[in-house]
C-alpha cells in the first residue's frame, strides 16, 4: 500500500527496538527518511545497522531524553542531519516504578513522568517548528492501554499514559489547520523489551517457565485479550505507519487502540 510519504523525513525515538523499530522499517519501505534515536549509541547503532536502509535515507542520534537540554540536543542534532522533519513518532518509554501505591515514594513518581510524559511534551516543543513549516506534519506518541485501564501496581505509568493522552487531544486543537495532525496509539501487551522485563521478572517470582509466565499473565492479568498472545510490535507499527501517513489525513485528536480487546470498555 503507498502512504504516500516518499520524500517525507521522519523522527523515531524509542527506535532501537520493538514498536519503534518496526515502524522506522515500515517508513523506510515507503520511501522516507527516517532518524533513529534511543539512549543507547550501541544499542541504537546495531538496530540501524539491521535495518539495512538505501544510503541517505538513515541516520541515528542517541539521546537520554531526561531533561529539556537533551530534547533540545537532540534536536540540534537531528536538524544538523536532515533539513526538518514532518514526521514525529515518540515511542520511547519505561515501565517505571511498580507496586502498589504506598509502596512508590516521590523519586518513583518523578523517575517515571520525566520518561513517559515530560520526554515527549519537550520533544515535541523542540520539534514543533520544524513539523509546522510546510503545511504538512504528523505526530504520533505511543500510550498504553493502561492510560484508559489503569493497573494498581503500576499507576506512576498509567497515570503518565493518561497525561500523553489529553496532552495529544489538546495539542491536535492547536495547529490542524496548518496540517498538522496528532495522534496516539495505545497497545497492550506488546512482545518488546519491556515486556520480556515484566515476564522474566514474573517468571522468577513465580518460579515458572518464561512461557508459562505470559499465560498465567494473560489468564489472570489479561482476560480480555481475546486473542490470548502477546502482540507482534509490527501489529502496532502497522497502525502508527498508517497514522504518519497522507491516507490519514482526515484522522487528528485519535487514540487508536492496538489491543486485541484488553480494555474492556467501548
Amino acid at each position: 500500500m503507498d502512504l504516500g510519504i516518499a520524500g517525507r523525513t521522519a523522527l523515531v525515538t524509542g527506535g532501537d527496538s520493538g514498536i519503534g523499530w518496526h515502524t522506522a522499517r515500515i517508513l523506510l519501505a515507503e520511501g522516507a527518511t527516517v532518524v533513529l534515536s534511543d539512549k543507547d549509541p550501541d544499542s541504537l547503532a546495531e538496530a540501524a545497522a539491521k535495518l539495512d536502509a538505501p544510503e541517505g535515507r538513515l541516520h541515528h542520534v542517541a539521546a537520554d531524553l531526561t531533561s529539556e537540554a537533551a530534547a533540545l540536543e537532540l534536536r540540534d542534532a537531528v536538524l544538523g542531519l536532515v533539513p526538518t522533519i514532518d514526521v514525529l513518532v515518540h515511542a520511547a518509554g519505561v515501565t517505571g516504578a511498580q507496586g502498589k501505591f504506598h509502596e512508590i515514594d516521590d523519586d518513583g513518581w518523578v523517575d517515571t513522568l520525566t520518561i513517559d510524559l515530560l520526554a515527549p511534551v519537550r520533544v515535541t516543543r523542540a520539534f514543533l517548528p520544524a513539523l509546522r513549516d510546510g503545511g504538512w506534519g504528523r505526530i504520533v506518541y505511543l500510550t498504553s492501554e493502561d492510560a484508559l485501564q489503569p493497573y494498581d501496581d503500576e499507576l506512576p505509568y498509567c497515570a503518565a499514559k493518561a497525561g500523553v493522552l489529553s496532552f495529544a487531544k489538546g495539542l491536535s486543537r492547536s495547529y490542524a489547520e496548518e496540517g498538522l495532525l496528532v495522534n496516539c496509539v495505545s497497545p497492550a501487551f506488546i512482545s518488546t523489551p519491556m515486556t520480556d522485563a515484566m515476564m522474566e521478572k514474573r517468571s522468577d517470582e513465580l518460579g515458572v517457565s518464561f512461557d508459562e509466565a505470559i499465560e498465567s499473565f494473560l489468564d489472570e492479568e489479561r482476560p480480555y485479550m481475546e486473542l490470548g498472545r502477546r502482540g507482534k510490535p509490527e501489529e502496532v507499527a502497522n497502525v502508527v505507519a498508517f497514522l504518519c501517513s497522507d491516507l490519514a489525513s482526515f484522522v487528528n485528536g485519535s487514540n487508536y487502540r492496538v489491543d486485541s480487546g484488553s480494555v474492556a470498555t467501548i
